[in-house]
C-alpha cells in the first residue's frame, strides 16, 4: 500500500530510538498504526537526550553516552571498530570542523554547537531524502495535492465513495499539520517548512500540533485528557494476557516493574495538579520537556574532563590525548577489516 512506504509518521516510529531523538531523537510517535501489546516500553517523550545510553552507570559516567553525543550513534559504532591510530586521525579531522573561527582552540560554545549539529544531522538528512522523493516543483516548493498523491495514491478529497475515504482521518490530520507548517500560508511548503512538517517537535510553532496528535492517539474516551489507565495502555498495551508479558521482572499482579515505575511517574511528576489526568500543558511538559539543556551539559563535561591546563579552551593535542573520551576504540585484531574509510 502506498502510504506505508511514504507516510512520515509511520517511518518516525521505526526510528523512535534514534536520539534523540531521537531525538531525538528524538522522532515523533506513530499516529495511525495500531499498537501490538507488548511488555516493551513505548517512548512518547521528545526529550533532547543525546543518546539512548544511560548517562551514568553504577555511579560512574558512561563513556558510551559521550561517544553517541559527540558522534551520533551510527558513527560511534563505526569508531568502535577503529584502531587507536585511525580513531585519532579521524578525530583530528572532526576537531578542525568544530573550530569554526580557525583559531586553533575549541571553546565550550563551539563544542555545544557541534553536539547540536550531530543531533540535528538525522533530521536534516531525513528531510533531504523525503524532499527528493516527493519531487518538488520547479520553484523548489511542494504543494499539498502532490504530497497527498505521493503518500496516499490519490489527490482527490476524501469524501464517502472516493478511493481516499478509507484514509480520511490520516489525510485530514496530515492536512492540519501541513497548514500549520505552511508559515506564509501560500498553500505550498518550502524545504524548511517541510522539515517542520516531518519533525514538528523541533519547531517551536509546531509543538501544539505534537501535543494535539499525542492527545488524539491516547485519549480513548474523548474527554480531552489522558487518564492514568490511558497512559499505561499506550506505553504498554492493554492485552495483559499477551504471552510476552510473562518475560522480565514483574510484581505480584504480573505487571512489569517498569510499568509500576511509570504509574508513580504519572502520579508524582506528570500530573502536576494531581487531578488524576493530564491536560494539554501537562502533556506538553511530558513529551517536550524544556527544563534541561543536554548539549550544554555534555559540552561542559567534555571540556572539564579534557582541559589539562584549565584555561577553558581545548587544543587539538588535548582532545587527541583524550580521544577515547570523545570517540572510543576497541582496537581489536579484526578492527581494520571493519573500518569504513569514507570521510566523516
Amino acid at each position: 500500500m502506498v502510504f506505508t512506504q511514504y507516510y512520515p509518521k509511520m517511518r518516525s516510529k521505526q526510528a523512535m530510538k534514534f536520539n534523540i531523538f531521537i531525538l531525538v531523537v528524538f522522532t515523533i510517535s506513530t499516529v495511525y498504526c495500531s499498537a501490538i501489546p507488548t511488555n516493551e516500553k513505548k517512548h512518547r517523550s521528545h526529550e533532547k537526550s543525546l543518546s539512548d545510553e544511560d548517562h551514568n552507570t553504577g555511579g560512574h559516567h558512561n563513556p558510551d553516552y559521550d561517544h553517541d553525543a559527540f558522534l551520533g550513534h551510527d558513527e560511534a559504532e563505526t569508531f568502535d571498530q577503529l584502531s587507536p591510530e585511525e580513531s585519532k586521525a579521524r578525530l583530528a579531522i572532526i576537531v578542525d570542523k568544530i573550530d569554526k573561527n580557525k583559531d586553533g582552540v575549541i571553546v565550550e560554545q563551539e563544542l555545544k554547537d557541534w553536539i547540536q549539529y550531530v543531533q540535528r544531522r538525522y533530521i536534516v538528512t531525513d528531510t533531504e531524502r523525503m524532499w527528493k522523493d516527493h519531487e518538488p516543483e520547479y520553484d523548489d516548493t511542494l504543494n499539498w495535492e502532490s504530497y497527498q498523491k505521493r503518500t496516499f495514491g490519490y489527490s482527490d478529497e476524501p469524501k464517502e465513495g472516493s478511493p481516499t475515504f478509507e484514509y480520511k482521518d490520516m489525510i485530514e490530520r496530515d492536512l492540519r499539520r501541513w497548514q500549520k507548517a505552511d508559515h506564509n500560508s501560500d498553500g505550498k511548503l518550502s524545504k524548511e517548512e517541510f522539515q517542520d512538517f516531518l519533525h514538528p517537535e523541533e519547531a517551536e510553532h509546531m509543538r501544539d500540533i505534537v501535543v494535539m496528535e499525542t492527545l488524539e492517539d491516547i485519549d480513548k474516551d474523548g474527554d480531552g485528557h489522558i487518564s492514568l489507565q490511558e497512559y499505561i495502555d499506550d506505553i504498554w498495551g492493554d492485552d495483559e494476557d499477551d504471552e510476552d508479558d510473562e518475560e522480565g521482572e514483574t510484581d505480584k499482579d504480573g505487571e512489569p516493574e517498569w510499568v509500576k515505575t511509570e504509574r508513580e511517574q504519572f502520579t508524582n511528576y506528570r500530573d502536576k495538579d494531581h487531578d488524576g489526568k493530564l491536560n494539554k500543558q501537562e502533556i506538553k511538559e511530558w513529551i517536550i520537556p524544556e527544563d534541561y539543556d543536554h548539549s550544554s551539559a555534555e559540552a561542559a563535561h567534555l571540556v572539564r574532563q579534557t582541559d589539562e591546563n584549565r584555561d577553558g579552551k581545548l587544543t587539538k593535542e588535548e582532545i587527541l590525548e583524550k580521544y577515547d573520551l570523545f570517540v572510543g576504540s576497541q582496537a581489536t585484531d579484526f578492527g581494520e577489516a571493519l573500518t569504513k574509510h569514507d570521510e566523516f
